[in-house]
């Protein structure tokens, strides 16, 4: 192997990027504004919920309910109607998410001691945020419950109770950008190593100079190392970068150790620039390896854990995650980023659906 001949095709690969100023902004931009977007817009964090209203009771005990609901500051009541059938057309608008209708006997079933129904209408459309919602009414709905026990019931009842004392461990305060803004490093490493080799040696076969590189006395393995280790290079240099923004932008702890992440990050460049340079080796133009890019690039989001869960897949399609290199990096990156891990516990846990 001559590393002076692998050092010239590296120099040469440099300049051929650099020397255009397209290339110099999707190498040193394009990450970071990716980074920017995918961290602000990819959030399951719920803070306003809009609700319109319909009381017929209007009594103290309807008001305490809506109070309820504005008093949790993730409710915002946004429109108090006289008629029920409207909640159709602002759902249907988009303007609310959800209608409470509070029936006009509302108090007086309360007063007698029973239970009194209280109508809710949700904007299903988009299932795990109804699922969120509904869950937070219910939170809203149960603590109304406790108090208005204890105005009907005011004597003084001792019995035992479990004290929970619950604590969330690596993500405090359940911040979805914790569990996001790492995997979105994932995804931006891989979709710009994936479309920069893609093309590497298709951009050789186009400029005709495919050829005067077969003559010359570089080894085809030599080729290969020239073509890889350029990018290996930026993808790094891109990798640092966006981790800077995810720490010191989006505050996400770096708990675990940088020299294991970049480690891994290396293995995980030698499956995604394989699969770069495999799709340059076969595609016959540019255009065709960009397509077969993307072909990649959707499966592997969809089946590395991301955003669905990969224990809710079916058997045959968990099977399938496991030739996806994105999948294995998540882990990792998660794992470093909020346990702390190390590689032990690394190694014997990349199985984690």
């Amino acid at each position: 192997m001559s590393w002076p001949r692998i050092r010239e095709l590296v120099r040469k690969e440099f300049i051929q990027l650099l020397r255009d100023k397209r290339n110099r902004v999707i190498l040193f931009a394009a990450p970071i504004i990716q980074m920017l977007v995918f961290g602000y817009v990819v959030n399951y964090d719920i803070r306003n919920i809009r609700v319109a209203v319909v009381d017929y009771s209007h009594t103290m005990e309807s008001r305490k309910l809506i109070d309820a609901f504005e008093g949790s500051h993730i409710f915002s009541i946004t429109h108090f109607l006289n008629d029920e059938r409207k909640f159709e057309d602002l759902l249907l608008r988009g303007q609310v998410d959800m209608g409470i209708k509070i029936a006009p006997d509302f108090a007086a079933i309360i007063r007698r001691g029973q239970t009194a129904p209280v109508q809710i209408v949700a904007d299903g459309s988009m299932s795990n945020m109804a699922a969120l919602r509904m869950a937070y009414t219910t939170s809203v709905l149960d603590q109304f419950n406790r108090g208005m026990l204890r105005e009907l019931y005011p004597q003084h009842m001792s019995y035992g109770r479990i004290d929970a004392r619950i604590r969330t461990w690596y993500n405090p305060n359940i911040e979805s950008q914790h569990f996001f803004v790492p995997g979105i490093v994932a995804f931006v490493i891989m979709l710009i190593s994936l479309l920069l080799t893609s093309i590497a040696i298709i951009r050789e076969k186009e400029a005709g100079t495919m050829e005067q590189i077969i003559v010359t006395p570089l080894k085809s393995y030599e080729f290969i190392l020239g073509k890889t280790i350029p990018y290996i290079i930026l993808s790094l240099l891109q990798l640092t970068v966006v981790i800077i923004v995810a720490i010191y932008w989006f505050e996400i702890p770096l708990a675990g150790s940088i020299p294991l992440l970049f480690f891994a990050a290396c293995l995980f460049l030698l499956g995604t620039l394989g699969i770069g340079l495999f799709i340059s080796t076969i595609s016959k133009t540019q255009q065709q390896a960009m397509m077969t890019t993307f072909f990649f690039i959707l499966p592997f989001f969809m089946l590395s854990g991301f955003v669905f869960p990969i224990a809710n897949m079916p058997d045959v399609v968990q099977w399938l995650t496991y030739l996806n290199p994105l999948r294995y990096f998540l882990v990792i990156l998660r794992g470093i980023f909020l346990k702390g891990v190390g590689l032990d516990v690394l190694f014997s846990g990349l199985n984690i659906s």
